[in-house]
Parts: structure tokens; C-alpha cells; sequence
């Protein structure tokens, strides 16, 4: 962990900038993801609909002033399981020149704090096929490829 103590908090939307960097810097992702000034208000949509859901939560990682990371949690309650809570992390990024210093594990852990105090029965997550390292790294805090996932585009 950087010498510096990380802040992880809900992102707010002066983050924006900063996030969309992370996500246009993800050249695997292949979201389509970009820092073009022309396609901001689309980010902006988005933010606020996160913000504005109790299910979800958009978090920064603040290290020194700067955003280092990001990630999204998604609760959701379902009935199998006798209705119980499972938390989803979904886009998590660590900024490429801060990977290997223990903020992608912070930020999982967080996640895994805040469902084991919320009394969730698993946190979960999906991951690129073509991401070995990331795979490797959520196998070493513990997380388990025990399903398979599919998707379909829609656009």
C-alpha cells in the first residue's frame, strides 16, 4: 500500500472527469469507453441514475488528492437463498500507473467489509476471460470461478 493513506467514498460527480479517464484508459474492456469531450453528458446520464438508486453505489479511491481507482457495488435480493442479499462489484479500475500497490485490494476488501456488515450471504463478480492477472488476483483474496457467465450485446 502507497505510503499515503487511500480514501475509498462514494464518487461524487466533480469525479467524473477523472473517472471516465480510468475507464477510457481500459483498452481491454472494450466498452467503447472514451475521454471525448462530446460524449460526457452520456457519462453524466449515467452517473446520476447511480447516484440516484439505492442499490447501487459508485465508489472513488482517493489517494493524495487523486482518484486512483473505482469500482460500483449492486445489491441485490432475490428469493432463492430464502431472500437473502448478495452484493455484485462491478467495474472495478486501479489507474494503470498505481497497479500492484494494493489499492485494487483495498477496494475489494472494502466490498467484502461492507456485505459481511450488511449481513449478505456472497459478494460477486465477473471478470474479462482474456484477464489472467485480474482472475489471479481475485483467486488470491479468496473469490472462486465456480460459475460461468453469458452475455449478449445489445447494441
Amino acid at each position: 500500500m502507497p505510503s499515503q493513506e487511500l480514501l475509498i467514498r462514494e464518487a461524487k460527480e466533480f469525479d467524473l472527469p477523472s473517472l471516465i479517464d480510468l475507464f477510457a484508459a481500459d483498452t481491454m474492456g472494450g466498452h467503447g469507453d472514451t475521454a471525448d469531450p462530446s460524449v460526457y453528458d452520456d457519462y453524466l446520464s449515467a452517473f446520476r441514475a447511480v447516484a440516484s438508486s439505492s442499490g447501487q453505489t459508485l465508489y472513488a479511491a482517493e489517494l493524495a488528492g487523486e482518484i486512483v481507482g473505482t469500482f460500483q457495488t449492486i445489491v441485490v435480493t432475490s428469493l432463492h437463498a430464502r431472500g437473502s442479499s448478495a452484493m455484485i462489484i462491478e467495474s472495478v479500475q486501479t489507474r494503470s500507473d498505481m497497479r500492484g500497490q494494493g489499492i485494487g485490494a483495498a477496494m475489494i476488501n472494502f466490498c467484502i467489509d461492507e456485505a459481511k456488515s450488511r449481513g449478505m450471504r456472497l459478494v460477486q463478480l465477473t471478470s474479462n476471460a482474456q484477464r489472467k492477472d485480474a482472475h489471479r488476483f481475485y483467486e488470491r483474496l479468496g473469490f472462486k470461478p465456480t460459475h460461468l457467465g453469458f452475455k449478449m450485446a445489445l447494441k
